[in-house]
């Protein structure tokens, strides 16, 4: 069936171009080649160099991770990836990682995005997108969360690079204020007059027989 639809097809090329098959074949690559090449020139031309442009904004390379040393929570916000020109940060126990690299996971659009800019350690180890766990405070985890905290720590640790730790907020207590006025007010009894303090009334001396005599 193939050789007759090949014989066919001979005879046609040969019928209507006056041409034998080869020649035929020869001259529509050539048509082919060239029409490639005069469209690559004009035509699309502004296609090809938008093209490139393109990509390599994309594939730009990063820029070396900056050193920010203590930052607070607070601070640590502003790296969550709505400023495309700050780096895009994330914490885990208290370990400030650069995880720019894996802007599609942990930036704006990622399934990770709520973590950035945050100390997710309780997050993570609990698996949970809610509010109330993108927190640091891993107190009252189960032994399975520990592990898989630690198992993020370690990825952490080996695929991005540390760049700060979150400064702790030790609360102010009122001890000391209030001991200060304490050791005052001893200090003041201590360096009080011996006068000023009432002395006991004198006996007073009756004549014998226990009465005073009255004139």
């Amino acid at each position: 069936m193939a050789l007759e639809l090949w014989e066919t097809l001979k005879e046609a090329i040969t019928a209507y171009t006056g041409l034998s098959p080869a020649t035929f074949f020869t001259v529509a690559a050539l048509g082919l080649a060239v029409y490639y090449v005069v469209s690559g020139l004009f035509g699309g031309s502004d296609h090809h160099q938008h093209v490139p442009r393109q990509s390599e904004e994309q594939m730009q390379p990063l820029p070396p991770p900056v050193q920010l040393g203590e930052v607070t929570e607070e601070e640590l916000k502003q790296y969550d990836g709505t400023d495309s020109k700050k780096p895009l940060l994330m914490a885990i126990k208290g370990q400030i990682y650069d995880v720019s690299q894996s802007r599609m996971f942990y930036g704006p659009g990622g399934p990770y995005a709520l973590f950035a800019g945050r100390d997710a350690s309780r997050a993570l180890a609990k698996m949970s997108f809610e509010d109330k766990d993108l927190t640091g405070d891993v107190s009252g985890l189960g032994p399975f969360e520990l592990e898989a905290l630690q198992d993020w720590e370690y990825k952490f640790m080996s695929k991005y690079i540390k760049v700060g730790t979150i400064k702790k907020t030790v609360p102010v207590t009122d001890g000391t204020s209030t001991s200060e006025p304490a050791a005052e007010a001893t200090e003041s009894d201590v360096a009080k007059p011996v006068e000023d303090v009432p002395s006991v009334a004198a006996p007073v001396e009756t004549p014998a027989g226990g009465e005073s005599k009255e004139e």
